[in-house]
């Protein structure tokens, strides 16, 4: 980047409705490219403009991981910024469960039941987000640069789990697309499935899944599922296999050697979430992010933006020999 662009962010509080407070407020965070301009308010105040020779800018809304605080995916929204995008990270403080407070990425566990599942959207965080994204596009840094036709969801883990189960443009017309970390869609036979379901996805929109080979949080979280493998790859692998019905070419399954559950992560907070279930790391965990931001920006680049270029480059670095690439398919 030139010396007067630099990667920026601001904030944003948001209510959600029919949550009763003090659990109904999102706060968000928002990282863009910026582009210096030397004006007062950028000296005073510290507000930067945006790049406006990039916009307009596709949308990624990335959910974390229970108990994940925003701030340790930031280095991937810096990476994604940089390559032209506007990222949208968030803490919610509220209850995932009755009585069980935590910050969560917003899932509405009614609708996992037999009956409900797949009606409805089972995220209570996505429609509040996208409604700021229609203020931010009206005024302030980032005002009618916005691309609110291209939103991308992400996510790790249940974050990741919420972006599988709510691509579908029925539910919210503006996503494109969407990718997840250390995420499967197996059922909870608590909910009433026969043990090893694995759950139905929506298959209409490009999606990339990811897993880690030492996922130790998925392989000692099996049974929940009522799956008897104890390793951390069968469920994310049938997901990709049975859950997923398109056979387009834009549905990526990518199992990264040596990662963790936490691998997607920096810095890595252990006092949180469940990280005395995971197993280490064995490969160096710089390059597992580094690959896994090359591999996600390459995905948005090919399938978001139409390049070309950057779908045949995607193609290349998966079926390149790779030390970090366990297994990876596409349909």
């Amino acid at each position: 980047m030139q010396n007067n662009q630099m990667i920026r962010a601001f904030y944003r509080a948001v209510k959600v409705d029919n949550v009763q407070s003090p659990y109904n407020t999102i706060h968000l965070k928002i990282t863009y490219p910026g582009q210096m301009s030397g004006s007062y308010s950028e000296k005073d105040m510290g507000i930067v403009p945006a790049d406006s020779q990039q916009a307009p800018f596709p949308v990624v809304v990335f959910f974390s991981g229970v108990n994940c605080d925003a701030q340790i995916y930031q280095w991937l929204a810096i990476k994604l910024a940089e390559r032209g995008l506007v990222i949208v990270t968030f803490n919610w403080v509220g209850e995932n469960l009755p009585g069980i407070v935590a910050l969560t990425p917003g899932m509405d566990i009614t609708m996992w039941t037999p009956a409900k599942y797949g009606t409805a959207p089972t995220t209570t965080a996505l429609p509040a987000i996208l409604a700021e994204l229609q203020c931010l596009q009206q005024e302030g840094i980032l005002a009618g640069m916005l691309d609110l036709e291209k939103v991308i969801l992400g996510g790790h883990s249940a974050g990741g789990r919420v972006v599988l189960e709510n691509l579908d443009q029925s539910f919210f017309p503006q996503v494109v697309a969407g990718f997840g970390y250390a995420v499967h869609s197996a059922a909870f036979i608590q909910m009433g499935y026969p043990p090893g379901t694995i759950l139905p996805l929506p298959s209409s929109l490009p999606i990339l899944i990811m897993g880690g080979t030492r996922d130790g949080v998925i392989a000692n979280s099996n049974f929940r599922y009522g799956i008897s493998a104890k390793d951390a790859s069968t469920s994310v692998m049938r997901t990709f296999y049975e859950g997923i019905t398109s056979a387009r070419g834009d549905s990526y399954l990518v199992l990264l050697e040596g990662a963790n559950h936490f691998s997607i992560v920096y810095p890595f907070d252990p006092t949180t979430g469940r990280p005395f279930l995971d197993f280490p790391a064995t490969q160096p965990e710089d390059a597992i992010r580094a690959f896994m931001a090359e591999i996600i920006s390459l995905f948005i680049d090919a399938h978001v933006r139409q390049q070309v270029t950057a779908s045949q480059t995607l193609k290349q670095l998966l079926n390149c020999a790779n030390p970090l690439i366990n297994t990876k398919d596409c349909k």
